[in-house]
């Protein structure tokens, strides 16, 4: 072995100092029911349109299903560990609503309860605060039977079910998530087929399809605050960022209006109590029908505005006209971890940015955040580099958010461990843990450390 010669700088190193949050912010992880508990035949479990679709043939980019996927439903106390360890203070969570109503509507089962009751009293016994969502895409299958989401009926037994749970749970948890990424539930669920149920309907249907979902946030809101009047509620949209082309203060108002328009059937209508216009016109006859009462359900105030940011949607410039805005297509070379997943960092900063600007929320929580790696194939499943470098460059961004005055009360990552990856199944990896699917063991790659450093300095590191 030889030791290399030391070398004498020309000039010193520069050594770079913490990158503070606000004082309080709270740093988690995220997960859904149908992704890591398993046990979908247990314990009065009714099935979900997600069982159904994993084994429709030709559904699936990779097969695979998750009867299984982590059994946190057995292992729940070592996941909670595994979180704490992380410095970890809060968890988003969320609850299988057919564990709660196996038929999505009638007489509530117990020991779907009580499962989450014990989930609950483990993270608090832990210091960790529960963020329980209430819809993460596991429909009912008997829901779906009778027409799913395309009825107002699943509306009505939406806000029913939260309101139960709210009820029964709001003594351990004071965050409620109503839906999570209205914008998969509708387009790929009912418009490409690309996720469960699989259906493929025309622009109307989709687009009712869509009141319905937005409509059922409302409903479950006003539900929960009044079985809980203390809770906190407000939902986690998959918001599509646009970022400006540059800091010029055109291209930036290009950017607000890019905002409402991208988001006009989801996000804009929740926050603002109406579609936009430029959506009625663009849609047409295949615009939703609806009523103002409704639209006053729809924009009911939330508590918070939760926003999963991976990417972004578009970069825009300033328009001829100053209510508009242009977009500039990605290029084929740019950055990407996986297909669809453009890397691009400065989504993180003008995402809450922008938000902030158009709507003004209480507080904003980065709900989901995170990347695949792959980092396996080489041998080496814990060496996430990519990971490690993704959150510094990502999280640098939500610092400099804050920092501006975008109100973000804390971060979740996706997620605190591998896990079933919908239509990818098992393909990919977004845990902070390694999970080996045939021992259930869990072990920490180089972006769990990373994290625990961020989570505990409260800064980026």
């Amino acid at each position: 072995m030889t030791t290399p010669q030391r070398v004498p700088l020309a000039v010193p190193l520069p050594v770079p100092g913490a990158r503070p949050f606000p004082d309080g912010f709270r740093w988690g992880t995220a997960t859904a029911a149908y992704q890591i508990e398993g046990a979908v035949e247990e314990d009065g479990r009714g099935r979900s349109i997600w069982d159904t679709f994993v084994r429709t043939p030709g559904a699936m980019l990779v097969e695979g299903d998750a009867d299984v996927a982590c059994d946190h439903y057995h292992r729940y106390r070592e996941d909670v560990a595994l979180m704490r360890d992380l410095g970890a203070t809060t968890y988003r969570f969320s609850i299988s609503w057919p564990r709660i109503f196996p038929d999505g509507t009638g007489r509530p089962n117990s020991r779907g309860l009580d499962f989450y009751r014990r989930l609950v009293d483990a993270l608090l016994e832990a210091g960790i605060a529960p963020y329980a969502t209430l819809y993460h895409w596991d429909l009912p299958q008997t829901l779906e039977d009778g027409g799913g989401w395309r009825t107002r009926s699943t509306v009505d037994a939406f806000g029913d079910y939260a309101g139960y749970v709210a009820e029964q749970l709001g003594d351990r948890v004071e965050h409620f998530f109503t839906i999570n990424e209205f914008s998969n539930i509708v387009d790929n669920g009912y418009g490409t087929g690309a996720m469960a149920p699989g259906l493929k309907l025309d622009r109307a249907a989709v687009n009712q399809v869509r009141h319905h979902v937005v409509l059922a946030h409302g409903t479950a809101l006003n539900a929960i605050r009044a079985a809980h009047p203390g809770a906190k509620v407000g939902l986690a949209e998959n918001v599509n960022v646009p970022v400006p082309l540059s800091d010029r203060p055109e291209d930036v108002r290009a950017a607000c209006n890019a905002l409402r328009d991208l988001n006009a059937g989801y996000l804009t209508v929740m926050m603002e109590g109406r579609y936009p216009d430029a959506f009625l016109e663009r849609e047409g006859a295949a615009a939703p029908v609806h009523t103002d009462d409704e639209l006053a359900v729809i924009g009911a105030p939330m508590d918070f505005l939760g926003v999963n940011i991976y990417r972004a949607a578009a970069y825009v410039r300033a328009a001829e006209d100053p209510d508009g805005y242009e977009s500039a297509a990605f290029a084929g070379t740019h950055p990407h971890a996986a297909s669809w997943h453009l890397i691009s960092p400065e989504s993180m900063y003008w995402g809450p940015v922008l938000l902030n600007h158009v709507w003004t929320p209480a507080s904003i929580y980065i709900t989901e955040n995170g990347c695949n790696s792959l980092s396996g194939a080489d041998g080496h499943p814990l060496d996430d580099t990519d990971r490690v470098t993704f959150l510094r460059s990502y999280l640098g961004e939500l610092q400099r958010a804050c920092a501006d005055g975008a109100p973000v009360a804390g971060y979740f990552h996706w997620s605190v461990m591998d896990n079933f990856e919908w239509i990818a199944a098992y393909a990919n990896r977004y845990g902070l843990y390694h999970v080996d699917y045939e021992t259930q063991e869990r072990t920490a790659k180089l972006s769990a450390g990373y994290f625990r450093e961020v989570a505990t300095r409260n800064a980026v590191v």
